[in-house]
């Protein structure tokens, strides 16, 4: 699934200091706006049934649709009425400490181009319709979009410590890739499966990964990949559990995992509360076993 990115159209515009640009809104092209509305048309329609309420419910307080690419200043109006957040456009991935100064000020980095037709399906890169379709409607969930000011706050407060590496595991198995428990099942609620038609399918549906119950210390010190579907997919109980499990200093919770071995992608151990125990038979025919 691996390939090499294409040069985005932002790669040489002019930054401010906080690696902010200018959308230019107005120079993206006709086939660029049809990409979006056929990426929108296709993922809202898998995505029915399975995101969460809270996602499906934003999209349309919101009035994401497959009408051109979204203006992120017309966008950040909707959504600072409602929780006080904005979106603001950058070029590519912006620096660790960059990007948890905006988060700990409700504004969120969102990539501004938009992936080539040849990356129609997957891309290495976020772009803007991974984060505008896959992190932006929960930010106006009022629980949520609190959940997320505090992780840039604690990504500020885990550079000082060294322990970036175990906060970024919590962001990875829950806001990138997290489930979600609600009255029909369970239901995805991270921009990395939202926004993506295969691992949609494939975190609800397939017996090949694990499904483990949410536990911060667990979380941060389980290793993921990067280039392929997960391994193992931790469920939440909803997002003020989110919430009440990560709204305080991590110092304690680091101390306490910094010297314990850190868990493969793939493992399971004795204290996990196990919703499925994965098949890895997606996995193990992929590697040929």
């Amino acid at each position: 699934m691996t390939m090499t990115p294409l040069k985005n159209r932002y790669h040489d515009a002019p930054r401010a200091a906080d690696f902010t640009i200018d959308q230019a809104w107005g120079t993206y092209t006709a086939d660029e706006h049809d990409r979006w509305d056929r990426l929108f048309r296709r993922q809202r329609e898998i995505a029915r049934n399975r995101a969460c309420e809270a996602a499906l419910q934003a999209m349309n307080e919101l009035e994401l649709s497959a009408s051109g690419i979204p203006h992120m200043g017309e966008l950040s109006d909707k959504l600072e009425k409602i929780t006080g957040w904005r979106v603001v456009p950058v070029a590519e991935l912006v620096p660790d400490e960059v990007f948890f100064e905006h988060l700990a000020n409700r504004r969120f980095p969102a990539g501004a181009f938009i992936r080539p037709e040849a990356e129609f399906d997957y891309l290495q890169e976020p772009d803007i319709f991974h984060d505008i379709f896959g992190h932006v409607p929960l930010l106006a969930n009022p629980v949520f979009a609190d959940f997320m000011e505090a992780y840039g706050k604690g990504g500020q407060r885990a550079m000082q410590l060294g322990q970036l590496h175990n906060l970024a595991r919590l962001y990875w198995y829950t806001v990138e890739f997290g489930l979600i428990r609600e009255e029909g099942g369970l239901r995805i609620y991270g921009a990395g499966i939202l926004s993506s038609p295969q691992e949609t399918v494939f975190a609800l549906e397939d017996d090949s990964p694990n499904r483990i119950a949410f536990d911060l210390q667990r979380i941060m010190r389980t290793k993921y990949i990067i280039d392929d579907f997960q391994q193992t997919y931790f469920v939440i109980d909803s997002f003020d559990a989110l919430l009440d499990a990560c709204y305080k200093d991590f110092g304690n919770v680091y101390q306490e995992v910094k010297d314990a071995d850190d868990i493969e992608a793939h493992e399971t151990t004795s204290q996990d509360g196990l919703i499925h125990r994965g098949t890895f038979d997606y996995f193990r025919t992929k590697a040929g076993l």
